[in-house]
């Protein structure tokens, strides 16, 4: 593993669109799915925080909750109430057992 971090180091990110960092994969991502509230619409977390449900390869829905960063904290609005259907691009990445999207574009779908 410590061979293919220094690989990704010295290539750059374009050409394995994936990090590793200790014990945490991250990958870019775009995902489609609809995007709720966390607190308000899932009951998942104490705060508001957005989330997307998609369907997985599997057919399972799936949440992934998205990190508290500008882009995310300014699309909240848009779906703190009602859910939307929206594609996100942004880093993705396995915390406590959970996926988070570290949104770098949001866009409502239309």
């Amino acid at each position: 593993m410590k061979a293919f971090a220094l690989v990704r180091l010295i290539v750059g990110p374009g050409l394995f669109g994936a990090v590793i960092c200790g014990s945490v994969f991250a990958e870019d991502v775009k995902i489609t799915g609809e995007a709720s509230c966390a607190k308000c619409a899932l009951n998942l977390t104490a705060e508001c925080q957005n989330a997307i449900t998609i369907t997985g390869k599997d057919g399972k829905k799936e949440v992934i909750l998205m990190e508290q960063n500008a882009v995310a904290k300014d699309f909240h609005s848009t779906i703190c109430q009602d859910p939307a259907k929206v594609k996100a691009e942004g880093v993705m990445a396995e915390r406590d057992g959970k996926k988070v999207l570290t949104a770098t574009k949001i866009e409502e779908v239309r």
